[in-house]
């Protein structure tokens, strides 16, 4: 999978893309990742890529020309010359305004072989480009950060996660909160439990390792006595309850079934719940 960064300030990237998860994906050629500095596509002595708003107003939005040719240079047509072409690529304005970025929209995105990620600046982007250029908006989330770098580093490593190779262990993804996809909760009696039973689009379940005992503080019994279908039914009421509590909203779009439904209503009967 590939990946192009367009930003006035590409040295921002040599930290957040150089670790991890993202950086084992990079050594392993499962994605490519490209900064292209919009101040190249200038052709003033002072590389400008902003100027004041047409109208007035606070601030200096980004100008269109550098945009526009550093995607020409990458072969990449105004999005309605490719309207015939396959979705194969997609190019992603970074805005406040966008389509909130979320684990369902990562796992769209996915699909696609390039991304090219366009960072905002300042007070934003000249609305040509995201008539012309952008398939789409997204925004990581409800505030105003002062450029889309922030961004384009969060989305890179949510997709990367789901990148084919990327993770050690490829079942990981599937229990991890927010995951959409059905809750495969009916594993084989006397299976050992393993994250492939599916969040369903729930948080994730509570994680506790060694030592079992802590300053007094103790793991719960049942995921010690060896019981695998009682630490399975205990993962997802726990998963359930933590939802109910931090995230009740997404209990609207999950996947639950009626076993699901019939311990919710029980946890929402416990005290102080």
């Amino acid at each position: 999978m590939k990946f192009d960064i367009l930003t006035i300030f590409p040295d921002f990237f040599r930290g957040p893309l150089d670790y991890g998860i993202v950086r084992r994906a990079r050594e392993a050629g499962l994605i490519d990742i490209e900064i292209h500095d919009l101040r190249t596509y200038t052709h003033d002595r002072h590389r400008t890529v902003d100027d004041r708003p047409f109208g007035g107003g606070e601030g200096m939005v980004l100008k269109p020309e550098p945009i526009f040719e550093c995607l020409e240079a990458l072969k990449i047509a105004p999005r309605e010359q490719r309207a015939d072409r396959s979705a194969s690529e997609s190019v992603i304005l970074l805005s406040p305004q966008g389509r909130l970025f979320t684990q369902t929209v990562a796992q769209e995105m996915i699909e696609r072989q390039r991304i090219v990620l366009i960072c905002g600046r300042y007070e934003g982007v000249d609305e040509r480009v995201a008539e012309h250029l952008a398939d789409s908006e997204i925004s990581v989330g409800d505030f105003v950060l002062s450029g889309g770098e922030l961004g384009a580093a969060i989305i890179i490593d949510a997709m990367t996660r789901l990148v084919p190779g990327a993770l050690g262990n490829a079942a990981s993804s599937q229990q991890e909160s927010f995951t959409r996809g059905v809750a495969k909760s009916n594993v084989e009696p006397g299976e050992p439990p393993t994250s492939t039973c599916g969040s369903g689009g729930l948080l994730d379940y509570p994680h506790y390792t060694r030592p079992a005992e802590f300053r007094g503080m103790e793991v719960p019994e049942v995921l010690v006595n060896g019981n695998h279908d009682e630490i399975r039914k205990w993962r997802r009421r726990s998963a359930l309850r933590k939802t109910l509590r931090n995230r009740p909203d997404l209990l609207d779009e999950a996947v639950l079934s009626v076993e699901d439904r019939k311990l919710l209503a029980a946890i929402e009967r416990e005290p102080g719940s």
